[in-house]
């Protein structure tokens, strides 16, 4: 078998700042021992996220001087509309600044306190969100996307079982809609079956609820529907996402991630009356419905990266650094979820470091290990992130406790990856040293963007 090689050549380069691991404790001392809070300058790899960290291609920065920056219906919003219909075929489309800003929008519009939103797993926003209005996010992921170690396709996948007792028990009054997203960040980056959205479309079709589905990494989904599901491996990647959205009545996208965009993001629906209240809400929170946040330029990048996330060969190569790295951790015996995900590795923290309880949070100790070591900056998803409280204000840990590695598109190369294992395996080595953490500061919502740790002997 061949090299599989990056499809592009590299036409600007951008320096790295080499640290030593004196600075890099010195730095992680100043940012209170949260990765969040390091000067970026100051990460050799930067993995804390693949959300508008890529780089873009000849064809985006050409399409940047193409930018109509008028105010109303620029010639730019056309052609972003036109794209966005081209893969969905979807009515109604909402350009947002971002991600995060299309969910703050929808669960202001749609949700009530008390309202119930099932997901397979809700993201931090995503939660976020939902929660601040007072409504509630619950999670209902298959068994096999609760296991690490466990090797299947499609781990992402919504459990049927759980959703239609989710249903029946919560009463379909206090569900105002469902959301699956693709693929599932939380879980390990894990996809989401075709099969899978289809019986949840299904389920909720017979109870009357909407179908949202949180589209980031839509194209990275399709890329493992076509490997990996019968009946798919001769279609395209644009005819897989073209049917995902079929089983759609409304969706939201960050085109930080297959956007493959610095910045964006986008809302759409096919129901008028919810159209209507989101394009009045937009008008006041984001901008004019046809740049929502956006400059023209903005929305001419999006346009060619989301087709240019459809195509196969980079989908080929996408996924091929991401199994390369899990291939070598493997041979090394070091635990990750399995399989890789799409945008990245997922370190097992509660098995990488056993003895480090589930409320001192392991992944926290990994994150920070990584950094001294390499200047590695990955992200803890455990229970810092996903933790919960009960009703009396007990913290509950979160089921996973994971360190994503997120790869930024068409950024590394292959000799940063061997390095970036090096760093692994040298933490992996020495990771009896490696300690526990507290926390000292922490706000309401959305805590491990600027909480406070402190090592606990």
């Amino acid at each position: 078998m061949k090299t599989i090689i990056e499809p592009f050549r590299i036409k600007m380069t951008e320096p790295i700042k080499l640290t030593s691991k004196s600075e890099r404790i010195a730095a992680l001392k100043k940012a209170h021992n949260n990765i969040f809070l390091v000067d970026a300058e100051d990460c050799c790899i930067d993995l804390l996220t693949d959300s508008g960290t890529g780089a873009m291609s000849t064809k985006q920065w050409a399409a940047m001087m193409l930018g109509d920056e008028s105010y109303a219906g620029s010639r730019s919003w056309k052609k972003f509309e036109s794209t966005i219909h081209n893969i969905t075929n979807i009515k109604h489309v909402f350009p947002t600044h971002q991600g995060r800003a299309a969910e703050s929008i929808l669960a202001t519009t749609r949700l009530k306190p008390g309202d119930m939103v099932p997901n397979n797993s809700h993201f931090d926003t995503t939660r976020a969100n939902i929660e601040f209005v007072g409504a509630g996010a619950v999670d209902l992921l298959t068994d096999a996307g609760l296991d690490p170690a466990l090797e299947v396709p499609f781990k992402g996948n919504m459990d049927l079982r759980k959703l239609e007792n989710f249903i029946e028990e919560t009463g379909v009054e206090k569900i105002p809609f469902c959301m699956i997203t693709v693929t599932n960040n939380t879980g390990g980056g894990q996809p989401v079956a075709m099969e899978n959205i289809r019986a949840v479309k299904e389920i909720l079709k017979k109870y009357g609820i909407p179908l949202v589905i949180d589209a980031c990494r839509f194209a990275e989904n399709a890329y493992f529907i076509h490997e990996n599901e019968a009946g798919y491996e001769n279609k395209s990647l644009l005819e897989i996402a073209r049917e995902m959205f079929a089983y759609a009545d409304a969706a939201t996208m960050s085109c930080k991630k297959d956007g493959l965009a610095n910045i964006g993001g986008f809302f759409i629906c096919n129901n008028d009356a919810w159209a209507e209240d989101f394009k009045n809400l937009l008008i006041l929170k984001e901008g004019f419905p046809t740049y929502g946040g956006l400059a023209g330029r903005d929305l001419e990048v999006i346009s060619v990266g989301l087709m240019e996330a459809l195509e196969y060969d980079y989908q080929v190569y996408r996924h091929a650094t991401v199994t390369y790295m899990g291939e070598k951790l493997e041979a090394m015996g070091i635990p990750f979820v399995k399989p890789v995900g799409g945008h990245a590795v997922f370190l097992d923290a509660k098995a990488f470091l056993p003895d480090i309880p589930a409320l001192q949070y392991p992944g926290v100790g990994l994150v920070n290990a990584l950094y001294i070591e390499g200047g590695i900056r990955g992200v803890e998803l455990g229970s810092v992130m996903f933790g919960k409280r009960d009703e009396n204000g007990v913290e509950i840990p979160a089921n996973l406790d994971l360190v994503r590695l997120a790869f930024p598109r068409r950024v590394y190369t292959q000799s940063h990856f061997d390095y970036m294992i090096e760093v692994i395996e040298e933490v992996w080595k020495n990771r009896e040293e490696i300690s526990g953490y507290k926390i000292t500061y922490q706000p309401k919502f959305l805590r491990h963007f600027t909480c406070h740790f402190e090592q606990v002997n």
